[in-house]
């Protein structure tokens, strides 16, 4: 038991500082991101601490990527820039890593109403234009963190 709550730990702490970086500058960096999806297919393939079976984490990588991958190639079709990161695709592709493919239409789904609140909040605060851009790595990682408390056995064990 000891171990799981562990690895939620490490993967929390990952997501936070991943958050604190893309916030600063704006880049979730590979060194990072990488070893996240790796790591999780390795957990949920070889180790008794699975957060879910196998191919649910190989789908998550996959689907979680090309989500987001698509996004941002169906927005530089129509208004001819980027609108997402592909850091941003390789954060989710890392939750799918370790959650699994069932999750990330939910974790998707808050990271997109932290996004649009917090968005216009920090653009207001920084007085920019809404056509300004800001970070949605922050947001991807309070929605991965949600998902990993929500679905913690400890947390299951209080009620």
């Amino acid at each position: 038991m000891w171990i799981d709550s562990a690895l939620r730990i490490f993967l929390i702490l990952a997501l936070i500082y991943l958050a604190w970086v893309d916030w600063r500058t704006f880049l979730l960096p590979n060194r990072i991101t990488y070893p996240l999806i790796i790591l999780g297919l390795i957990t949920n393939t070889f180790t008794p601490y699975a957060f879910c079976e196998s191919y649910l984490a190989f789908l998550g990588v996959l689907i979680g990527y090309l989500i987001l991958y698509m996004t941002n190639q169906i927005y530089r079709y129509f208004r001819g820039q980027d609108g997402l990161g592909m850091g941003d695709a390789k954060l989710l592709a890392s939750l799918g890593a370790w959650l699994g493919l069932e999750p990330l239409p939910a974790i998707l789904s808050v990271a997109a109403l932290l996004g649009i609140l917090g968005g216009i909040l920090w653009l207001r605060y920084k007085k920019l234009p809404s056509t300004h851009a800001f970070p949605f790595g922050p947001y991807l990682a309070i929605a991965g963190i949600i998902e990993i408390l929500w679905s913690s056995p400890f947390i299951h064990s209080l009620s």
